[in-house]
């Protein structure tokens, strides 16, 4: 089946909201340095104002399946985009330290949410031939958000704004989120939540503009499934048979944070500021790295088909604990700190091609469909708590010594190459039913 012009539109509008998703989280990196003096922070507090968003996400996401449920997926992403628009508007007119917290928290929930809803709307909406890479476009979207983040930063950086910098840095994200809001009043409902609400003709005629082939007999299939879907909804997931998987996207989930990524893109300008870079310079090297992570995820899409999840995950892990150590050792050394930006783009490029591309669709193989929403919602939440928590701490780590944070991040990282060469099933080119086989949670 072909793709036709109407599913790219609904995709590239749901997608918008991964490119606030990664604006929104990486945007913080230039406002750190004035948040400081403007608020007097410590390095806690620091911790605490940039992880607030994160707990937001924690939150947003796991909520965010209650009015998906309700009121669908595109129009419990409207509310998602108000959010954004309310926390861009609300960090740039914050009034006290307090009030900048709320409005990260409040923004932290619309990433949270639309992290769940737009890749879900996007699969529901998609032709099956087509789906893994539509829903890769969520992916890469995020990245594009990281890149023009920092890309925004430093263009604002020349622009001389003084005192009113951060403000004008975080509030610039209102643009994109109104813009977000506007689109999604031009795309139409899933199709198969208009289905799960017995509303048919509606599911059906959705079907036909998405250039089904079959609407009629699409429709019965999406019936069909909804149907073993609620005959099953009751199975308990925390039961011995399911240990395997849990710990399987537990781990995947912990030790994505782990890497130290998103320590790193949410801190990046001081960490280059760390190593002598001057405010323009780290603003350009934020850029480099931001490009970087852009060209290595959409290659990664490319591969992940091809080589499998499990040897991208352990070609990728290997670099990624070489590359942090390396940095560590700058750090702790003091010499060839002009060779940092080339560690941390190398560091961001063999993450790209492995714990990025892999986390979200290795999470979302390992469990049965009968239990594979809940798996999903454990796998998610692991990472996005431990995301905040090292977000937290990074700066408190980094105010001893900038060079513990990297050597504490090759270690876990060592540790999770020999999980995943002990532990962890390829799933390459396996029909789900029969990794349920193999893992041994099958009915």
């Amino acid at each position: 089946m072909s793709i036709n012009g109407y599913v790219v539109k609904s995709t590239f509008v749901s997608a918008l909201g991964g490119l606030l998703f990664g604006f929104d989280t990486a945007v913080i990196a230039g406002t750190t340095h004035q948040l400081t003096e403007v608020y007097n922070l410590t390095p806690y507090l620091l911790g605490l104002t940039v992880s607030s968003a994160l707990w937001g996400t924690v939150a947003g996401a796991m909520t965010a399946g209650y009015p998906g449920q309700r009121w669908g997926r595109r129009d419990s992403l409207r509310i998602m985009a108000v959010f954004y628009l309310l926390s861009a508007l609300g960090c740039a007119m914050a009034w006290s330290w307090g009030s900048l917290l709320a409005f990260r928290i409040l923004g932290g929930i619309g990433i949270g949410g639309s992290s769940v809803l737009a890749p879900m709307y996007i699969a529901e909406l998609s032709p099956p031939e087509w789906r893994g890479r539509l829903v890769g476009c969520f992916q890469i979207s995020i990245v594009l958000g990281i890149l023009l983040a920092y890309l925004s930063n430093f263009l604002i950086d020349l622009m001389n704004f003084g005192l009113a910098e951060w403000r004008w840095q975080l509030g610039i994200a209102a643009l994109p989120a109104f813009l977000f809001l506007l689109m999604l009043f031009f795309i139409p409902r899933s199709p198969r939540w208009l289905a799960l609400k017995n509303r048919k003709q509606e599911a059906l005629e959705v079907l036909r503009l998405t250039g089904n082939e079959n609407p009629e007999r699409e429709l019965d299939s999406i019936m069909a499934s909804i149907h073993l879907e609620h005959s099953s909804a009751a199975e308990p997931i925390l039961q011995r048979k399911y240990l395997l998987p849990i710990v399987l996207a537990v781990t995947a989930g912990a030790f994505n944070q782990l890497t130290g990524i998103n320590a790193c893109l949410y801190y990046l300008n001081d960490i280059f500021a760390a190593a002598g870079a001057s405010k323009y310079s780290a603003g350009v090297q934020s850029v480099a790295i931001g490009c970087t992570n852009l060209i290595f995820t959409v290659f990664a899409m490319s591969l992940i088909d091809k080589v499998g999840r499990k040897k991208l995950l352990l070609t990728g892990t290997a670099g990624v604990c070489i590359f942090l150590a390396a940095i560590g050792q700058i750090f702790r050394s003091g010499t060839h700190q002009s060779w940092l930006i080339w560690m941390v783009m190398a560091f961001m490029g063999f993450f790209a091609i492995s714990q990025g591309a892999v986390i979200w669709v290795y999470i979302s193989e390992v469990f049965p469909t009968r239990v594979r929403a809940k798996g999903q919602a454990i796998g998610t939440s692991t990472l996005w708590v431990m995301n905040a928590l090292i977000t937290a701490i990074f700066p408190v780590l980094a105010k001893k010594s900038s060079a513990t944070p990297f050597f504490f991040f090759a270690t876990m990282m060592l540790i999770d190459f020999i999980l995943v060469a002990a532990m962890y099933p390829e799933t390459k080119g396996v029909s789900l039913e029969q990794l349920e086989q193999r893992l041994g949670v099958a009915n």
